[in-house]
């Protein structure tokens, strides 16, 4: 008996929520800006939210945007449904979430938002019914003339890395540097072109950039990363120098401007970090001897030598010869067994190496930069090891 009763009384209810008639307060949808109260700028991220309110059983929806005529726009992930109690009564809640970028200035007007729904009726049976929301308009200004990029961003990350520590490199090595920015409200056409890095004292091989988008609820995340590859070109060190570019903050609606401070590149052999290490750690020399008798005999009988060979024009060239012959020269064999392993760096290093103790000709340097502009350069073929040391000591042996 009890559960006739309930069912008399949950039975009006029933065919009042499924009737072909619809009431105002059944179903909404309305379309609000964050943020509006400020005139925006061209290219400048609005975010949108269009929110629906629905009390009605729904067989089928269709949510249908307008055109945006002026503008230019991104969703911000898929449509979200969830369940809301409002006024102490149960609603289904529909949440979009959108980006739009106005591309010229004025008043511009959003059209209407349509809702296609599918109810049922008394019988149980489907009908078609749709609601609409309000036009909006939004007024934009034409974004203020500036000599750099315009570059409008609600914010902005920046981080500065290189591979290695570039005040610490090995003889002959290069080193990686990527700048990386995180702009939130920005697409990946709007960032800023990858500037030009320049150094007077280092040889820098730009790559290409990479951009990457991530769709967030406060808007597109864009990441571009800026790389280049460098070296000092007088094997001692070099100077980077800064880079700067300015962007549009739209929270604090203030122009900000971004310098990347100059860095100092050098081989650890002259920076002033490695020298006091060496310096501290170089053992006490030990204390003077003076040699013994049958040591200075043979001293002396190689300096009466020595002087009887000069006064008869000759000269001792035997030990020079031998040092330069490739087989008992250590830097040779460096050379080339680098060479034969593949191993580029290595090679590199015997090769300055080589350079500082036998003094470096023309020959010699040109061959050093034709290798560091195909190794450096990703544009470029990979320097043949096996020719390069080949020719090198070649090269040597001309001098």
């Amino acid at each position: 008996m009890k559960w006739l009763v309930l069912l008399c009384l949950t039975m009006p209810l029933q065919v009042l929520a499924q009737s072909k008639t619809v009431l105002p307060s059944d179903l909404s949808i309305e379309v609000s800006v964050e943020d509006g109260t400020e005139a925006r700028f061209t290219h400048e991220m609005i975010l949108l939210t269009i929110r629906g309110v629905y009390r009605r059983h729904i067989t089928r929806e269709q949510l249908i945007q307008p055109d945006f005529d002026g503008f230019s726009w991104a969703q911000l992930g898929p449509d979200n449904w969830s369940e809301e109690r409002i006024n102490g009564r149960k609603f289904k809640v529909l949440t979009r979430r959108m980006a739009i970028y106005p591309v010229r200035p004025g008043a511009l007007t959003i059209g209407r938002f349509t809702h296609q729904l599918t109810l049922t009726d008394e019988s149980d049976d489907w009908f078609e019914h749709e609601i609409q929301s309000e036009p909006l308009t939004i007024d934009v200004t034409e974004a203020p003339a500036t000599t750099n990029w315009w570059f409008p961003v609600r914010n902005l990350k920046i981080s500065d890395q290189w591979s290695n520590a570039p005040d610490q490199l090995s003889p002959g090595e290069g080193v990686l540097r990527v700048i990386r920015l995180e702009a939130l409200g920005a697409t990946p056409e709007m960032i800023p072109p990858m500037p030009d890095l320049q150094s007077p004292s280092a040889m820098i091989f730009a790559h290409p950039e990479k951009r990457l988008v991530e769709l967030t609820p406060e808007g597109p995340v864009t990441y571009a990363f800026w790389r280049w590859t460098i070296r000092p070109t007088n094997d001692v060190s070099g100077i980077v120098e800064p880079l700067q570019f300015s962007y549009f903050d739209t929270v604090a609606r203030e122009e900000r401007a971004v310098t990347i401070s100059a860095q100092r590149i050098a081989y650890g052999s002259v920076s002033g970090k490695a020298k006091s290490a060496v310096s501290q750690l170089a053992p006490l020399p030990s204390a003077a001897r003076l040699p013994s008798w049958p040591a200075a005999v043979l001293a002396v009988v190689v300096f009466v030598a020595v002087v009887g060979l000069g006064l008869s024009g000759r000269r001792l060239t035997g030990l020079g010869a031998l040092q330069r012959f490739g087989m008992f020269d250590p830097l040779a064999r460096r050379l080339r067994r680098f060479a034969r392993k593949g191993q580029a760096a290595g090679l590199r290093q015997a090769a300055t190496a080589m350079a500082r103790r036998d003094g470096l000709t023309q020959q010699r340097l040109d061959l050093i930069r034709d290798f560091d502009r195909r190794y450096f350069d990703p544009k470029s073929d990979e320097p043949n090891l096996m020719r390069f040391a080949r020719l090198f000591l070649r090269a040597g042996l001309k001098q």
